[in-house]
């Protein structure tokens, strides 16, 4: 296919956008053989790129609008690939084609709860149910055999989806490495915090108590990856269970940068997975 010309963008970054949506398509499988994802280019009706499937399927239109994208060419082949990043589909940009796309009315359901409703809202709002219509439902008439046709395309659609989910639970948690092993690097965010005293480190000077806490940490990476940290005051508090003013609180929700530490151990509650962080070094 030829390379469109995108509006709002210089000649540069089209370059350097088609080179990358080039190497997205390298090793997928020909349109002609199981189809292809289209983002259209917006139009003066419709500001937002929107993202379609196309089939080989059926004999008459096999354009099928799947939903809105973005404004931002670069945002919308983001969401866009990242969505359809594990079907064999390849991704191409095109402009939008009144006479391929443009809705006829054959994928609005004609019975039961979602009546009225396009096979594009199923799809996003009850998969389930959209596979019934693909491998369930008996039609009677050929209008109705073209329905069921278009619900395995969204059918797929929803294989294709389920197929990154899958990807991202099996690659997300798991331990960062072995016992021993140093890590660099990392950005997690703060799940949770506790603060308990540290008993190795809690004393009485005379009649008064002097309380070392440490803060416990429940963390995770972009990926999904669960880590646990023991970050210890380096002031005593009069009080048990609370952090010294002049030390840092940690909140839920904060992110984490860190240079380098070291796993002091992998453990798992129930099916999650654990790395625990010491010698911790900030950047």
């Amino acid at each position: 296919m030829a390379n469109l010309l995108i509006p709002g963008i210089s000649q540069a970054e089209q370059d350097s956008l088609y080179g990358k949506l080039n190497m997205y398509n390298e090793g997928r499988v020909s349109y002609k053989e199981t189809g292809a994802y289209l983002v259209a280019l917006p139009r003066p009706e419709h500001p937002l790129y929107t993202l379609w499937i196309y089939s080989p399927l059926p004999e008459r239109q096999s354009i099928f609008f799947i939903c809105d994208l973005s404004a931002d060419v670069h945002e919308a082949l983001r969401m866009a690939s990242t969505l359809c990043f594990y079907s064999p589909r390849c991704l191409f940009l095109v402009e939008y084609n009144a006479k391929r796309m443009q809705n006829r009315g054959d994928d609005i359901v004609f019975f039961g709860k979602y009546r009225g409703h396009f096979l594009h809202e199923i799809l996003r709002i009850d998969p389930d149910y959209l596979s019934w219509i693909a491998f369930k439902f008996e039609p009677k008439i050929p209008k109705q055999e073209r329905f069921v046709q278009i619900a395995g395309i969204y059918h797929s659609v929803h294989l294709d989806i389920q197929r990154r989910k899958m990807q991202q639970a099996n690659s997300g948690n798991r331990f960062l490495g072995k016992e021993g092993e140093k890590v660099e690097n990392l950005t997690l965010t703060v799940l949770s915090v506790k603060v308990e005293d540290n008993p190795y480190k809690t004393q009485v000077k005379g009649a008064t108590p002097y309380f070392y806490v440490r803060q416990v940490l429940k963390l995770k990476d972009a990926a999904g990856n669960m880590v646990s940290c023991r970050i210890n005051a380096r002031t005593a508090s009069r009080t048990s269970c609370q952090l010294p003013a002049v030390e840092h609180a940690y909140q839920v929700g904060e992110i984490i940068r860190i240079a380098s530490a070291r796993i002091a151990l992998t453990y798992m509650i129930g099916n999650t997975r654990y790395t625990r962080l010491t010698h911790i070094k900030k950047e």
